[in-house]
């Protein structure tokens, strides 16, 4: 059991990091390190899908480290 649950969370943090990654294309270097837009926007379409994915997957990795523990 212990091994599956190593494998599912890998898997999980891979996912994870290659969201945000994704999520950080396209902002520049000053958006990842916390740069402001002077730009004001809501998240539509693609970017929405992104941002719901990257906090899902955070969850569940939250959730298989838990276990992973117990």
């Amino acid at each position: 059991m212990q091994t599956y649950l190593s494998i599912v969370q890998i898997i999980v943090s891979v996912t994870l990091i290659v969201l945000v990654l994704l999520q950080a294309q396209g902002h520049g270097v000053g958006g990842v390190f916390g740069g402001q837009s002077s730009v004001s926007h809501s998240r539509r379409g693609v970017e929405r899908t992104m941002f719901n994915l990257t906090v899902a997957f955070s969850v569940l990795f939250l959730l298989v480290s838990l276990l992973n523990v117990l």
